[in-house]
């Protein structure tokens, strides 16, 4: 499947908005997740094959280095009336084969991608609804905000680089949202954690929606599941991306990375 570029806005100064539309997205079949994603394909740099290209042609007649790099993104909006899809990218710089491209990208420039799929959506009998992460989170809290209804309890934790990296979101539930902004330092690693310890929340079932960083993430979770005794089952939880490692060398130790986020669980009897 794929689709062109429609339009593109920056909405902070690391993240760019992407609208496709046309080509054959009239087959995009959205789920019910809102943290539905995408899997994105982007050709490498001087291949003879682009445009619309067919991933699995590509993967049966090209060998390895040929073959087009792969990432997961959130979608932000499918509008089936227009036909358009939405996805937010992080950019930092030069770095990172999806990143670079939303940078560049124009009206016309196609984008291939597979999916969508997802598993998380906000529990209805929920008391609260638990959102932590930092900006790579935020399409897929964003989206979950949106479906909240009137009543509905949300508590909202969000790491980003300044009041420059923070985006209005829109709902209807008792929203708590606080924006923890790195300094720089070694101690930003634990602004999640020290903020999500510090939560008091109301008595009822939580369901936890916790993404971003890995070692963030690492240990939000277990804070979670073993400090709090939040059930495994109510939780959504996914490192998306490891500090100091760029997107192909996290993708190599992720699988050993998720066994060690058990263990910890484990060996602490949660």
């Amino acid at each position: 499947m794929h689709g062109y570029v429609q339009s593109t806005r920056w909405l902070t100064p690391t993240m760019v908005r992407v609208v496709l539309g046309g080509g054959d997205l009239h087959r995009f079949a959205p789920v019910e997740a809102t943290d539905a994603y995408v899997n994105l394909a982007f050709a490498p740099e001087g291949a003879d094959y682009g445009g619309a290209f067919d991933p699995a042609v590509v993967a049966a007649t090209r060998p390895r280095h040929e073959q087009p790099a792969r990432r997961r993104f959130t979608v932000r909006r499918w509008d089936a009336g227009a036909g358009e899809l939405t996805v937010d990218f992080v950019v930092h710089g030069d770095v990172g084969v999806a990143g670079r491209w939303a940078a560049r990208a124009v009206p016309g420039d196609v984008l291939v991608l597979e999916g969508p799929a997802g598993g998380y959506r906000p529990d209805p009998g929920a008391a609260v609804h638990l959102m932590l992460g930092d900006e790579s989170a935020l399409p897929g809290v964003a989206a979950a905000l949106e479906v909240l209804p009137a009543g509905a309890r949300a508590v909202v934790r969000l790491v980003v680089d300044g009041p420059g990296h923070e985006l209005a979101l829109g709902t209807r539930a008792d929203l708590d949202l606080a924006w923890l902004h790195r300094t720089g330092s070694p101690e930003d690693v634990d602004l999640l954690l020290r903020a999500t310890r510090d939560l008091v929340l109301p008595p009822g079932p939580v369901h936890a929606f916790v993404h971003g960083e890995a070692e963030e993430v690492r240990g939000v979770r277990r804070h979670l599941l073993v400090d709090r005794g939040l059930p495994r089952a109510g939780m959504s939880c996914s490192p998306y991306w490891r500090r100091t490692m760029t997107d192909e060398a996290w993708r190599r130790v992720k699988a050993d990375f998720l066994a060690a986020m058990d263990r910890d669980v484990v060996a602490q009897g949660a």
